[in-house]
């Protein structure tokens, strides 16, 4: 197990030093001149020039970018060119409340799509399986910031239960900024529940079909033991890893359904950042983006084990 975790570790620091080449090197081919956005256009070519020299910009772009990187590993990801703030404290301000989202929901998801899929995949070709798959593309159909919308007017606006616009943090009240939340988790929760179903399902059928689970039904286990004990394990480890890439897509990616319900959220505070054209908040925001992103699907390889003892010895 440690030399699998190792493995799978020093596997994710090239990929993150690649992620960092690749982000400086796109922000770098972004048409424009910071210092001069910062200045604006009466700016004379002193002041530029000076303004060049204190940003680093009047170096090489490999010298540019050893800085940027040691800053990064010192948790300086900059300043921000429209507020003047630290960027790595807004972004993990704003990484919590999506954080706080797609956790809710994925694990939402998870727990309604995975015993749906292993439901449709026992009754195979039946009512139930037609009904189950039907509902699952239906979700998928859905975008979800048109859900989102039918959902604040129906719960919002008809019936008044729940708030749709502003957004309070948890630390502050838990129970309230819950009541914000609910919306949000709900519609990520039944778009992604469409796409989880279909994996275990798929997953499902094709394990249903290997001679250890036609032995386990010759000895007579139950049923029910068939399907928890040797059909559930081993079909869901494509679903895991399903979970793994929506999970670390999402964590960066929702800045629609964060427009939609006017939360500061990191997918927004990223899209805000592309119109300001504010390089160094873009250019941590995607550093930030990709670290989880691979992070989570570092974890996510590390749980294999517990599914599949064979994946250690590879």
């Amino acid at each position: 197990m440690t030399q699998y975790f190792l493995k799978r570790l020093l596997q994710a620091i090239p990929t993150l030093l690649l992620v960092s080449f690749a982000v400086f090197g796109l922000i770098r081919l972004i048409p424009g001149d910071p210092a001069q956005l910062l200045l604006g256009d009466a700016a004379d070519a002193s002041s530029l020039a000076l303004l060049h020299a204190q940003m680093g910009l009047d170096k090489s772009l490999f010298i540019q970018y050893l800085n940027w990187m040691g800053d990064i590993l010192r948790g300086d990801f900059g300043i921000s060119l429209t507020n003047g703030v630290a960027i790595f404290p807004e972004i993990l301000e704003r990484f919590q409340v999506s954080a706080a989202i797609v956790l809710c929901a994925v694990a939402l998801a998870v727990l309604i799509s995975v015993p749906a899929g292993l439901l449709a995949a026992w009754k195979h070709n039946s009512t139930l399986d037609i009904l189950v798959i039907t509902g699952a593309t239906l979700l998928l159909s859905i975008p979800s910031f048109w859900l989102g919308i039918l959902l604040m007017l129906f719960f919002g606006l008809h019936l008044g239960w729940l708030p749709i616009v502003g957004y309070v943090a948890l630390s502050e009240s838990l129970s309230i900024g819950m009541l914000y939340l609910i919306l949000p988790i709900l519609t990520l929760a039944w778009v992604e529940t469409g796409v989880f179903t279909r994996m275990a399902r798929a997953s499902a059928i094709e394990v249903l079909r290997l001679e250890y689970v036609a032995h386990a039904r010759a000895k007579g286990c139950k049923e029910s033991r068939v399907l928890l004990r040797h059909v559930l394990p081993n079909a869901f480890a494509p679903t895991l890893t399903l979970v793994g890439l929506v999970l670390g897509n999402l964590l960066g990616g929702i800045a629609v359904l964060e427009t939609v319900f006017t939360l500061p959220g990191l997918g927004r505070f990223l899209v805000d950042a592309i119109f300001a054209r504010d390089y160094p908040v873009i250019q941590g925001c995607l550093l930030f983006i990709a670290f989880i992103y691979i992070l989570v699907n570092l974890l996510v390889d590390l749980c294999y084990p517990l599914l599949d003892p064979r994946v250690t010895i590879q």
